[in-house]
Protein backbone atom coordinates (compact mmCIF):
# COMPACT_ATOMS: atom_id res chain seq x y z
CA UNK A 1 0.00 0.00 0.00
CA UNK A 2 1.14 3.52 -0.66
CA UNK A 3 1.05 6.13 2.03
CA UNK A 4 1.65 10.13 1.17
CA UNK A 5 2.30 12.57 4.14
CA UNK A 6 2.54 16.80 3.42
CA UNK A 7 5.37 17.54 1.48
CA UNK A 8 7.96 19.13 4.68
CA UNK A 9 6.80 16.37 7.52
CA UNK A 10 9.40 13.81 5.67
CA UNK A 11 11.95 14.03 3.05
CA UNK A 12 10.53 11.07 1.53
CA UNK A 13 7.24 12.33 1.49
CA UNK A 14 4.99 8.96 0.01
CA UNK A 15 6.70 5.77 0.74
CA UNK A 16 4.97 1.68 0.02
CA UNK A 17 4.62 -0.73 2.76
CA UNK A 18 3.42 -4.33 2.42
CA UNK A 19 0.49 -6.06 4.07
CA UNK A 20 1.39 -7.93 6.80
CA UNK A 21 1.34 -6.62 10.32
CA UNK A 22 5.06 -5.95 10.90
CA UNK A 23 4.88 -3.57 7.81
CA UNK A 24 1.34 -2.11 8.91
CA UNK A 25 2.59 -1.12 12.35
CA UNK A 26 5.70 0.16 10.98
CA UNK A 27 3.36 2.24 8.65
CA UNK A 28 2.02 3.76 11.95
CA UNK A 29 4.98 4.45 13.56
CA UNK A 30 5.68 6.41 10.49
CA UNK A 31 2.86 8.45 10.43
CA UNK A 32 3.32 8.93 14.33
CA UNK A 33 7.05 10.27 13.59
CA UNK A 34 5.55 12.63 10.67
CA UNK A 35 3.15 14.28 13.20
CA UNK A 36 0.51 12.95 11.44
CA UNK A 37 -3.45 12.92 13.85
CA UNK A 38 -6.26 12.23 10.83
CA UNK A 39 -5.73 9.73 8.05
CA UNK A 40 -8.18 9.46 5.00
CA UNK A 41 -7.92 5.81 3.70
CA UNK A 42 -9.83 4.83 0.86
CA UNK A 43 -12.28 1.81 1.04
CA UNK A 44 -11.12 -1.33 -0.04
CA UNK A 45 -13.35 -3.43 1.76
CA UNK A 46 -12.32 -6.00 4.45
CA UNK A 47 -8.49 -5.53 2.99
CA UNK A 48 -8.91 -2.13 5.07
CA UNK A 49 -9.94 -3.24 8.48
CA UNK A 50 -6.69 -4.67 9.57
CA UNK A 51 -5.03 -1.24 9.04
CA UNK A 52 -8.35 0.75 10.59
CA UNK A 53 -7.63 -1.22 13.44
CA UNK A 54 -3.63 -0.67 14.17
CA UNK A 55 -4.39 3.14 12.91
CA UNK A 56 -7.07 3.95 15.51
CA UNK A 57 -5.76 1.42 18.44
CA UNK A 58 -2.09 4.19 17.85
CA UNK A 59 -5.03 7.06 18.35
CA UNK A 60 -4.94 8.38 15.12
CA UNK A 61 -8.17 9.56 13.49
CA UNK A 62 -9.31 7.37 10.31
CA UNK A 63 -11.05 9.02 7.36
CA UNK A 64 -12.48 5.98 5.36
CA UNK A 65 -13.12 7.84 2.06
CA UNK A 66 -15.40 6.41 -0.90
CA UNK A 67 -13.62 6.16 -3.86
CA UNK A 68 -16.40 7.70 -6.02
CA UNK A 69 -14.85 10.75 -4.86
CA UNK A 70 -11.92 11.43 -6.44
CA UNK A 71 -11.90 8.61 -9.45
CA UNK A 72 -13.24 11.08 -11.94
CA UNK A 73 -10.16 13.27 -11.63
CA UNK A 74 -8.16 12.81 -14.78
CA UNK A 75 -4.33 12.15 -14.66
CA UNK A 76 -4.28 9.90 -11.41
CA UNK A 77 -3.58 6.60 -12.39
CA UNK A 78 -0.91 5.15 -10.52
CA UNK A 79 -0.86 4.02 -7.00
CA UNK A 80 1.62 6.86 -5.90
CA UNK A 81 -0.44 10.09 -7.52
CA UNK A 82 -3.73 8.85 -5.98
CA UNK A 83 -2.78 8.45 -2.24
CA UNK A 84 -1.07 12.35 -2.95
CA UNK A 85 -4.19 13.59 -4.14
CA UNK A 86 -6.58 11.89 -2.01
CA UNK A 87 -3.96 13.39 0.90
CA UNK A 88 -4.38 16.65 -0.27
CA UNK A 89 -8.44 16.69 -0.46
CA UNK A 90 -8.45 15.50 3.03
CA UNK A 91 -5.90 18.48 4.03
CA UNK A 92 -8.41 20.94 2.27
CA UNK A 93 -11.56 18.81 3.44
CA UNK A 94 -13.12 17.99 0.55
CA UNK A 95 -13.43 14.45 1.68
CA UNK A 96 -16.22 13.50 3.86
CA UNK A 97 -15.86 10.17 6.10
CA UNK A 98 -18.09 7.33 5.22
CA UNK A 99 -20.02 5.85 8.42
CA UNK A 100 -18.78 3.17 10.49
CA UNK A 101 -20.40 2.62 13.94
CA UNK A 102 -18.66 1.61 17.46
CA UNK A 103 -16.27 -1.40 17.64
CA UNK A 104 -18.48 -3.44 19.52
CA UNK A 105 -21.78 -2.25 17.22
CA UNK A 106 -19.22 -3.67 14.41
CA UNK A 107 -18.82 -7.16 16.14
CA UNK A 108 -22.58 -7.33 16.53
CA UNK A 109 -22.58 -6.13 12.44
CA UNK A 110 -19.93 -9.07 11.40
CA UNK A 111 -21.72 -11.84 13.38
CA UNK A 112 -24.95 -11.08 12.43
CA UNK A 113 -23.52 -10.64 8.35
CA UNK A 114 -22.03 -14.37 9.32
CA UNK A 115 -25.22 -15.73 10.13
CA UNK A 116 -26.99 -14.36 7.30
CA UNK A 117 -23.96 -16.25 5.52
CA UNK A 118 -24.75 -19.55 7.42
CA UNK A 119 -28.55 -19.45 6.22
CA UNK A 120 -27.64 -18.63 2.75
CA UNK A 121 -25.39 -22.08 2.88
CA UNK A 122 -28.22 -24.01 5.11
CA UNK A 123 -30.78 -22.63 2.21
CA UNK A 124 -28.28 -24.71 -0.39
CA UNK A 125 -28.43 -27.88 0.51
CA UNK A 126 -32.32 -27.50 1.49
CA UNK A 127 -32.72 -27.00 -2.16
CA UNK A 128 -30.10 -29.79 -3.34
CA UNK A 129 -32.62 -32.22 -1.12
CA UNK A 130 -35.98 -30.65 -2.59
CA UNK A 131 -34.25 -30.97 -6.20
CA UNK A 132 -33.48 -34.47 -5.69
CA UNK A 133 -37.20 -35.24 -4.60
CA UNK A 134 -38.43 -34.11 -7.54
CA UNK A 135 -36.07 -35.89 -9.63
CA UNK A 136 -37.61 -39.18 -8.13
CA UNK A 137 -40.78 -37.29 -8.39
CA UNK A 138 -41.59 -37.43 -4.39
CA UNK A 139 -44.16 -34.36 -3.73
CA UNK A 140 -43.30 -34.54 -0.27
CA UNK A 141 -42.30 -30.89 0.24
CA UNK A 142 -45.21 -29.98 -1.95
CA UNK A 143 -47.49 -31.62 0.82
CA UNK A 144 -45.79 -30.48 4.04
CA UNK A 145 -45.23 -26.89 4.22
CA UNK A 146 -41.68 -27.32 5.29
CA UNK A 147 -39.63 -30.18 4.21
CA UNK A 148 -36.87 -29.32 7.52
CA UNK A 149 -39.42 -29.54 10.04
CA UNK A 150 -40.53 -32.47 12.26
CA UNK A 151 -42.46 -34.76 10.00
CA UNK A 152 -40.56 -33.88 6.76
CA UNK A 153 -37.05 -34.88 8.37
CA UNK A 154 -38.57 -38.35 9.49
CA UNK A 155 -39.57 -39.02 6.34
CA UNK A 156 -36.66 -38.56 4.41
CA UNK A 157 -34.43 -39.73 7.13
CA UNK A 158 -36.54 -43.42 6.90
CA UNK A 159 -36.09 -43.30 3.22
CA UNK A 160 -32.51 -42.67 3.06
CA UNK A 161 -32.74 -45.82 5.80
CA UNK A 162 -34.02 -47.89 3.26
CA UNK A 163 -37.93 -47.68 4.47
CA UNK A 164 -40.51 -47.61 0.65
CA UNK A 165 -43.41 -48.60 2.45
CA UNK A 166 -45.21 -45.33 1.87
CA UNK A 167 -47.96 -46.14 4.32
CA UNK A 168 -45.25 -46.75 7.18
CA UNK A 169 -43.86 -43.49 6.06
CA UNK A 170 -47.23 -41.87 5.92
CA UNK A 171 -47.65 -42.41 9.74
CA UNK A 172 -44.51 -40.31 10.47
CA UNK A 173 -46.80 -37.45 10.01
CA UNK A 174 -46.98 -34.83 12.72
CA UNK A 175 -50.68 -34.30 13.96
CA UNK A 176 -50.32 -30.33 13.05
CA UNK A 177 -49.94 -31.64 8.92
CA UNK A 178 -53.07 -30.79 7.60
CA UNK A 179 -52.37 -33.06 5.13
CA UNK A 180 -53.77 -36.50 5.55
CA UNK A 181 -51.74 -39.70 5.52
CA UNK A 182 -53.35 -40.42 2.41
CA UNK A 183 -52.10 -37.57 0.46
CA UNK A 184 -48.91 -37.86 1.79
CA UNK A 185 -48.31 -41.64 1.23
CA UNK A 186 -49.33 -40.81 -3.03
CA UNK A 187 -46.45 -38.23 -2.73
CA UNK A 188 -44.08 -40.60 -1.66
CA UNK A 189 -44.87 -43.23 -4.82
CA UNK A 190 -41.98 -42.37 -6.89
CA UNK A 191 -39.00 -43.44 -8.78
CA UNK A 192 -35.89 -44.09 -6.21
CA UNK A 193 -32.89 -43.62 -8.04
CA UNK A 194 -29.69 -44.27 -6.23
CA UNK A 195 -28.22 -41.11 -7.60
CA UNK A 196 -30.55 -38.81 -6.60
CA UNK A 197 -30.57 -40.97 -3.32
CA UNK A 198 -27.11 -40.21 -2.80
CA UNK A 199 -27.43 -36.59 -3.54
CA UNK A 200 -30.30 -36.47 -0.65
CA UNK A 201 -27.54 -38.86 1.68
CA UNK A 202 -25.38 -36.16 1.65
CA UNK A 203 -27.27 -32.58 1.17
CA UNK A 204 -29.34 -33.81 4.44
CA UNK A 205 -26.19 -34.35 7.21
CA UNK A 206 -24.75 -30.93 5.29
CA UNK A 207 -28.27 -28.94 6.53
CA UNK A 208 -27.99 -30.23 10.04
CA UNK A 209 -24.43 -29.75 10.30
CA UNK A 210 -25.11 -25.47 9.19
CA UNK A 211 -28.36 -25.55 11.38
CA UNK A 212 -25.38 -26.20 14.24
CA UNK A 213 -23.59 -24.04 12.93
CA UNK A 214 -26.54 -21.21 12.80
CA UNK A 215 -27.56 -21.75 16.68
CA UNK A 216 -23.82 -21.17 17.70
CA UNK A 217 -23.52 -18.20 15.79
CA UNK A 218 -26.69 -16.86 17.42
CA UNK A 219 -25.68 -18.01 20.95
CA UNK A 220 -22.15 -15.70 20.25
CA UNK A 221 -24.66 -13.06 18.69
CA UNK A 222 -26.72 -12.91 22.05
CA UNK A 223 -23.20 -13.14 23.62
CA UNK A 224 -22.23 -10.08 21.99
CA UNK A 225 -25.48 -7.91 22.17
CA UNK A 226 -25.31 -8.18 26.08
CA UNK A 227 -22.03 -6.34 26.32
CA UNK A 228 -23.49 -3.10 24.75
CA UNK A 229 -24.02 -0.41 26.77
CA UNK A 230 -28.23 -0.01 28.00
CA UNK A 231 -29.96 3.09 26.81
CA UNK A 232 -33.17 1.37 28.77
CA UNK A 233 -34.02 -0.93 32.08
CA UNK A 234 -36.95 -3.30 31.23
CA UNK A 235 -37.56 -3.76 34.66
CA UNK A 236 -37.69 -0.06 35.36
CA UNK A 237 -39.50 0.99 31.77
CA UNK A 238 -41.38 -2.65 30.91
CA UNK A 239 -42.56 -2.86 27.46
CA UNK A 240 -45.77 -2.42 25.89
CA UNK A 241 -47.65 -5.63 24.88
CA UNK A 242 -45.92 -7.38 21.87
CA UNK A 243 -47.86 -7.11 18.99
CA UNK A 244 -49.41 -10.22 17.18
CA UNK A 245 -46.45 -10.66 14.53
CA UNK A 246 -44.28 -11.18 17.27
CA UNK A 247 -46.36 -13.37 19.70
CA UNK A 248 -46.59 -15.23 16.70
CA UNK A 249 -43.48 -15.42 14.71
CA UNK A 250 -42.81 -17.85 11.84
CA UNK A 251 -39.37 -17.21 11.75
CA UNK A 252 -37.98 -18.64 14.90
CA UNK A 253 -39.62 -19.68 18.62
CA UNK A 254 -42.26 -17.21 19.67
CA UNK A 255 -40.15 -17.00 23.20
CA UNK A 256 -37.21 -16.41 21.67
CA UNK A 257 -38.47 -13.53 19.21
CA UNK A 258 -40.29 -12.18 22.89
CA UNK A 259 -36.27 -12.35 23.94
CA UNK A 260 -34.67 -10.90 21.21
CA UNK A 261 -37.50 -8.06 21.34
CA UNK A 262 -36.45 -7.04 25.04
CA UNK A 263 -32.84 -7.21 24.23
CA UNK A 264 -33.00 -4.76 20.91
CA UNK A 265 -35.47 -2.74 23.36
CA UNK A 266 -32.52 -2.47 25.87
CA UNK A 267 -29.81 -1.36 23.73
CA UNK A 268 -31.76 1.38 21.54
CA UNK A 269 -34.34 2.48 24.74
CA UNK A 270 -37.25 2.47 22.27
CA UNK A 271 -39.04 -0.12 20.90
CA UNK A 272 -39.10 -0.44 17.13
CA UNK A 273 -41.29 -3.04 16.77
CA UNK A 274 -44.13 -0.99 17.47
CA UNK A 275 -43.84 0.41 13.92
CA UNK A 276 -45.94 -1.49 11.11
CA UNK A 277 -43.89 -3.70 9.58
CA UNK A 278 -41.00 -3.79 11.57
CA UNK A 279 -40.42 -7.01 13.45
CA UNK A 280 -37.90 -8.49 15.74
CA UNK A 281 -35.63 -9.28 13.06
CA UNK A 282 -35.64 -5.89 11.67
CA UNK A 283 -34.76 -4.36 14.85
CA UNK A 284 -31.97 -6.74 15.39
CA UNK A 285 -30.71 -5.11 11.90
CA UNK A 286 -30.66 -1.96 13.35
CA UNK A 287 -28.88 -2.58 16.13
CA UNK A 288 -26.03 -4.79 14.23
CA UNK A 289 -25.75 -2.03 11.00
CA UNK A 290 -25.89 1.40 12.56
CA UNK A 291 -26.21 0.70 16.53
CA UNK A 292 -28.44 3.05 18.97
CA UNK A 293 -26.27 6.11 18.24
CA UNK A 294 -27.31 8.10 14.99
CA UNK A 295 -25.26 11.62 16.21
CA UNK A 296 -23.24 11.05 12.84
CA UNK A 297 -26.19 11.72 10.46
CA UNK A 298 -27.10 14.97 11.22
CA UNK A 299 -30.60 14.87 10.43
CA UNK A 300 -33.23 11.87 8.92
CA UNK A 301 -32.85 12.98 5.69
CA UNK A 302 -28.63 12.55 5.70
CA UNK A 303 -29.79 8.78 7.39
CA UNK A 304 -32.30 8.13 4.37
CA UNK A 305 -29.17 9.29 2.04
CA UNK A 306 -27.32 6.74 3.14
CA UNK A 307 -29.13 4.10 2.59
CA UNK A 308 -29.84 5.27 -1.17
CA UNK A 309 -33.64 5.36 -0.10
CA UNK A 310 -34.19 9.01 -1.19
CA UNK A 311 -33.94 10.84 -5.50
CA UNK A 312 -30.52 11.35 -6.43
CA UNK A 313 -31.33 13.95 -8.11
CA UNK A 314 -29.29 14.98 -11.29
CA UNK A 315 -29.77 18.57 -11.89
CA UNK A 316 -27.96 20.99 -14.69
CA UNK A 317 -29.86 24.04 -16.15
CA UNK A 318 -32.68 23.98 -13.18
CA UNK A 319 -34.25 20.64 -14.83
CA UNK A 320 -34.06 17.05 -13.28
CA UNK A 321 -31.69 15.18 -15.46
CA UNK A 322 -32.32 11.88 -13.70
CA UNK A 323 -34.59 11.43 -10.00
CA UNK A 324 -33.52 8.03 -9.77
CA UNK A 325 -31.66 6.46 -6.11
CA UNK A 326 -28.60 5.09 -6.20
CA UNK A 327 -27.84 1.51 -6.40
CA UNK A 328 -26.53 -0.01 -2.86
CA UNK A 329 -26.23 -2.90 -1.17
CA UNK A 330 -26.74 -1.78 2.01
CA UNK A 331 -28.40 -4.37 4.57
CA UNK A 332 -30.30 -1.88 6.45
CA UNK A 333 -32.37 -0.97 3.56
CA UNK A 334 -32.77 -4.07 2.52
CA UNK A 335 -34.49 -4.83 5.66
CA UNK A 336 -36.22 -1.55 5.33
CA UNK A 337 -37.70 -2.56 2.12
CA UNK A 338 -38.54 -6.22 3.06
CA UNK A 339 -40.24 -4.23 5.98
CA UNK A 340 -42.54 -2.26 3.33
CA UNK A 341 -43.60 -4.63 1.72
CA UNK A 342 -44.98 -6.66 4.17
CA UNK A 343 -47.17 -4.02 4.98
CA UNK A 344 -49.27 -4.66 1.87
CA UNK A 345 -52.38 -6.25 3.97
CA UNK A 346 -51.77 -4.68 6.92
CA UNK A 347 -54.67 -1.98 8.40
CA UNK A 348 -52.23 0.76 9.33
CA UNK A 349 -52.16 4.24 8.53
CA UNK A 350 -48.69 3.61 7.25
CA UNK A 351 -49.98 0.67 5.47
CA UNK A 352 -52.73 3.01 3.69
CA UNK A 353 -49.85 5.12 2.67
CA UNK A 354 -48.02 2.30 0.95
CA UNK A 355 -50.75 1.23 -0.74
CA UNK A 356 -51.77 4.46 -1.70
CA UNK A 357 -48.00 5.27 -3.63
CA UNK A 358 -48.24 1.90 -4.74
CA UNK A 359 -51.48 2.58 -6.71
CA UNK A 360 -50.02 5.78 -8.43
CA UNK A 361 -46.25 4.79 -8.81
CA UNK A 362 -46.35 0.83 -8.75
CA UNK A 363 -44.81 -1.26 -6.47
CA UNK A 364 -40.99 -0.91 -6.48
CA UNK A 365 -41.40 3.27 -6.09
CA UNK A 366 -44.14 2.52 -3.40
CA UNK A 367 -41.21 -0.11 -1.61
CA UNK A 368 -39.13 2.71 -1.62
CA UNK A 369 -40.77 5.45 -0.72
CA UNK A 370 -42.05 3.59 2.15
CA UNK A 371 -38.64 2.18 2.88
CA UNK A 372 -37.93 5.94 3.15
CA UNK A 373 -39.99 7.02 5.37
CA UNK A 374 -39.51 3.88 7.91
CA UNK A 375 -35.82 4.89 7.85
CA UNK A 376 -37.24 8.82 9.13
CA UNK A 377 -39.59 6.85 11.46
CA UNK A 378 -36.37 5.43 13.08
CA UNK A 379 -34.38 8.06 13.06
CA UNK A 380 -37.02 10.14 15.05
CA UNK A 381 -37.57 7.89 17.66
CA UNK A 382 -33.54 7.04 18.26
CA UNK A 383 -32.85 10.61 17.72
CA UNK A 384 -35.47 11.76 20.85
CA UNK A 385 -35.95 8.42 22.44
CA UNK A 386 -40.16 8.76 21.68
CA UNK A 387 -42.19 5.94 21.15
CA UNK A 388 -43.96 5.39 17.90
CA UNK A 389 -47.41 7.23 17.18
CA UNK A 390 -49.53 6.14 15.32
CA UNK A 391 -52.18 8.98 15.17
CA UNK A 392 -49.63 10.68 13.68
CA UNK A 393 -49.79 9.33 10.33
CA UNK A 394 -53.45 8.51 10.86
CA UNK A 395 -53.91 12.41 11.18
CA UNK A 396 -52.22 12.79 7.51
CA UNK A 397 -54.45 10.33 6.35
CA UNK A 398 -57.22 12.13 6.85
CA UNK A 399 -55.96 14.98 5.70
CA UNK A 400 -55.54 13.28 2.22
CA UNK A 401 -58.73 11.78 2.51
CA UNK A 402 -60.85 14.99 3.19
CA UNK A 403 -58.45 15.86 -0.12
CA UNK A 404 -59.36 13.18 -2.41
CA UNK A 405 -63.29 14.09 -1.40
CA UNK A 406 -62.94 17.78 -2.51
CA UNK A 407 -61.33 16.79 -5.72
CA UNK A 408 -64.45 14.59 -6.39
CA UNK A 409 -66.67 17.09 -5.30
CA UNK A 410 -65.51 19.48 -7.60
CA UNK A 411 -64.96 17.16 -10.39
CA UNK A 412 -68.30 15.86 -9.93
CA UNK A 413 -69.60 19.38 -9.63
CA UNK A 414 -67.69 20.33 -13.30
CA UNK A 415 -69.38 16.99 -15.15
CA UNK A 416 -72.96 18.16 -13.86
CA UNK A 417 -73.14 15.42 -10.92
CA UNK A 418 -73.50 15.44 -7.30
CA UNK A 419 -71.91 13.14 -4.83
CA UNK A 420 -74.07 11.77 -1.96
CA UNK A 421 -71.98 10.23 1.25
CA UNK A 422 -73.68 6.51 2.80
CA UNK A 423 -74.47 6.31 6.04
CA UNK A 424 -71.63 3.50 6.22
CA UNK A 425 -69.06 5.91 4.83
CA UNK A 426 -70.10 8.60 7.52
CA UNK A 427 -69.48 7.08 10.22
Amino acid sequence: MYVAVPPGRDPESVRSFGTFTEDLNALADWLQTCRIRAVAMESTGVYGIPIMQILEARGLEVCLVNARYAKNVPGRRTDVADCQWLQYLHSVGLVRASFRPAPEVCAVRSLLRHRDSLVGLATCHLQHRQKALDQMNLQIHHVISDISGTAGLAIVDSILAGERDVRKLARLRDPRVRASEETIAKSLVGDYRPEHLFTLRQSVPLYRQYEKQIAACETELQRFLKKLASKADPEKQPLPPAKESVRKCKVMPPAKALALREEVYRVLGVDLTTIPGIGVLHAQVVVAEVGPDLSKFRRAAAFSSWMALCPDNDVSGGKVLWPGTRKTKNRLASALRMAAQSLQHSESALAAFYRRMRTKLGAPKAITATAHKLARIIHHMLRTHEAYDDTVFARLEQTHRAWTQNRLKTQAHALGFSLVQTPSQAQ
